[in-house]
């Protein structure tokens, strides 16, 4: 046998392996979602459950507003995407392409806000979103996405770097102005990096626990995140329609992944080897 096709079968045997362990978490928690009670601690463990216990989803969602906290967290994610994507593409897309009087400056205090833990930021945060009214909305959840994330300017500076600067110089001498050539050349070659940026916000925005935590006081206004906590207080010892609940906050994820994974690694591939 060639090495190089034993390379390939032994690095394809180990991503298996590795790709296994990773899914049985969520192989039991999809399993244990779907059974009753009597087989959930059962040894040795029933992975495929015998009666399917469908009951267990809607029971958890009549014990709690579950279509209130998905809307609710649906407005906050979107809007925090979509302030995400607006934002950090223009901001990058300056740092790398455009020559201003303390561009390197502005862009080495981003980096090193990037350093700074969101722990010593978020009493501050808390005050000054309180002096502003603002606590008990979703505005303090929404709005700062609007104004960049550093490390997502980060990783579109260092694609927007990869691309050629001819395009610009060609794009300049007919005519068009900077912000033209940034909406309609630029921005659509940074496609794959964007949606990759949106990606990740739209995880970051759907899993947080933090900032609901800290800034929405009223239960109608609540998240999946605290409705899942608030869940596991009142029905802890239901561990299947824990489990139910803890699917359905999954599943989306891991179906807009599926739907975008090619652009996905695309644009993490090209923010991590261009510029």
């Amino acid at each position: 046998m060639k090495p190089k096709l034993t390379r390939s079968i032994v690095a394809h045997t180990v991503l298996i392996v590795a790709s296994i362990l990773f899914l049985l978490p969520f192989l039991w928690l999809v399993s244990t979602s779907l059974k009753p009670t009597t087989q959930i601690f059962t040894w040795p463990p029933q992975w495929i459950p015998n009666p399917i216990h469908w009951r267990n989803y809607l029971d958890a969602m009549e014990y709690i507003p579950f279509f209130t906290y998905l809307k609710n967290t649906v407005v906050i994610t979107v809007l925090g995407t979509l302030g995400v994507v607006l934002s950090c593409p223009l901001v990058a897309y300056s740092f790398a392409k455009l020559k201003w009087r303390g561009r390197d400056t502005l862009f080495f205090i981003t980096i090193a806000v990037m350093m700074i833990p969101g722990q010593v930021t978020m009493i501050p945060l808390f005050i000054l979103f309180e002096k502003m009214g603002w606590v008990g909305t979703n505005l303090p959840l929404i709005v700062p996405a609007f104004f960049g994330v550093p490390f997502f300017i980060f990783l579109l500076r260092q694609f927007f770097l990869g691309l050629p600067n001819e395009l610009i110089d060609s794009a300049r001498m007919d005519g068009a102005g900077e912000f033209r050539i940034y909406w309609q050349i630029m921005l659509p070659l940074a496609k794959p990096a964007v949606l990759a940026v949106g990606l990740f916000q739209f995880m970051a925005g759907w899993t947080d626990f933090i900032g609901p935590l800290l800034y929405l006081t009223e239960p109608d206004s609540y998240t999946m995140s605290l409705g899942l906590q608030q869940f596991q207080s009142e029905k802890g010892s239901e561990w299947g329609l824990m489990m139910a609940v803890a699917t359905m906050m999954t599943m989306p994820i891991i179906v807009l992944f599926f739907l975008l994974q090619k652009t996905f690694i695309q644009g993490i591939t090209f923010t991590g080897i261009k510029g």
